[in-house]
């Protein structure tokens, strides 16, 4: 076979990947936007910060519990670097290259770390996870990951964003595990 018949086939080979690869990610993006149809806007005063900012990484968001099953729909899949403040009224992680992320307190959970997350490893439970519900209406929790940039900071990050913990989860008003997995 000659040489440029088998860079061309190389070349379409790599081509078609890229191709299923992206078509993977949009169809990915269609069907977690089922999940989250909304998110909450980032309001024009969102109550005294409690916090300085925090350089972090966004790491991506997740469906609540399945660590692996990222949601992609609203740029919630897009790793960026970020600066995170709670507020009064929630958690803002504004992100460089991809639309800010905005927690409300009534939305919030859970506040908590861990080692892992879909597209990001570390020891010793060095990411600080959000678990919230962006859209009222489907009811889906999704867990938020972030990576502190420096470990000084994460503690105080973390205290601040427990004190915005709603009043726990009713059960009652939550979907069921059969709910959520039609879903």
């Amino acid at each position: 076979m000659p040489l440029w018949l088998s860079v061309a086939l190389l070349a379409g080979v790599a081509v078609l990947a890229l191709w299923g690869m992206w078509r993977g990610w949009q169809a990915r993006g269609r069907r977690t936007a089922d999940l989250v149809p909304t998110l909450p806007a980032v309001p024009v005063a969102p109550g005294a910060p409690r916090t300085d900012e925090v350089e972090a990484v966004y790491v991506s968001s997740t469906r609540a519990g399945d660590w692996l099953e990222r949601v992609v729909a609203h740029e919630l899949g897009v790793r960026s670097p970020a600066h995170v403040r709670v507020h009064a009224d929630g958690v803002l992680v504004s992100r460089t290259g991809a639309r800010d992320v905005w927690v409300p307190a009534d939305a919030l959970r859970d506040v908590g770390t861990t080692s892992g997350q879909a597209g990001k490893f570390v020891g010793r439970d060095e990411l600080v996870v959000l678990t919230w519900v962006p859209d009222a209406s489907s009811g889906t929790a999704i867990d938020t990951a972030l990576h502190v940039r420096h470990d000084e900071e994460r503690p105080a990050l973390l205290a601040a964003a427990r004190t915005l913990l709603a009043a726990p989860y009713d059960t009652d008003t939550a979907p069921s595990a059969a709910q959520e997995e039609q879903a």
